[in-house]
């Protein structure tokens, strides 16, 4: 397993080991003890499922208080463009986001810890999106920021977005409140 930093502090992307031969491929998708020996330690508790179509941009959204959640992304089918954006007030990196390319051929995992509003657009004709979360979704800690917000800037290569009328509604970046203050380690 190899786990390269991105632009963002904390931002992980995840590349497992990928054993194949004639009849396909095996790898491991999670397994603690690696990962806290590559010094990932997560204590996930809810295991999340999606399946969209060509188009779909789902996010940005995030949890807050004692809701919030740390996230590890992988494409199960298809391909995605996996989007993170900092939300830590204080942060050097605060409003700026990373974009991830996961895909059932590459298998990579994005890992997102609390703080970072997160979504994602579909690039195949169908997508299955898997994700572990260290804290229980829970509907009143849910905040979301508008995902074509000019002040982020996120290319999403979708030409017409299909947005749920929730993300649609969605307020402006510059109007989330200071539910993450960025410390340095």
């Amino acid at each position: 397993m190899e786990v390269r930093e991105t632009s963002i502090e904390d931002l992980l992307v995840i590349e497992p080991d990928v054993f194949g031969d004639a009849r396909g491929c095996f790898l491991e998708t999670y397994n603690r003890k690696r990962y806290e020996e590559a010094g990932l330690a997560f204590d996930f508790v809810q295991d999340n499922c999606s399946f969209s179509h060509y188009g779909t941009v789902r996010g940005l959204h995030y949890q807050v208080g004692q809701y919030a959640q740390g996230k590890l992304v992988t494409v199960l089918q298809g391909r995605v463009l996996d989007v993170a954006v900092d939300v830590r007030f204080g942060s050097p990196t605060f409003g700026r986001h990373v974009a991830v390319e996961l895909t059932d051929e590459n298998r990579f995992q994005f890992w997102l810890p609390p703080g970072f509003a997160h979504g994602f657009a579909v690039l195949s004709e169908t997508a299955t999106f898997a994700y572990k979360c260290t804290a229980y979704y829970h509907k009143e800690s849910e905040r979301s920021i508008r995902f074509d917000d000019p002040d982020l800037n996120i290319t999403w290569n979708i030409t017409n977005p299909i947005v749920s009328a929730k993300d649609l509604e969605a307020p402006a970046f510059k109007s989330i409140e200071k539910d993450f203050i960025f410390t340095s380690r």
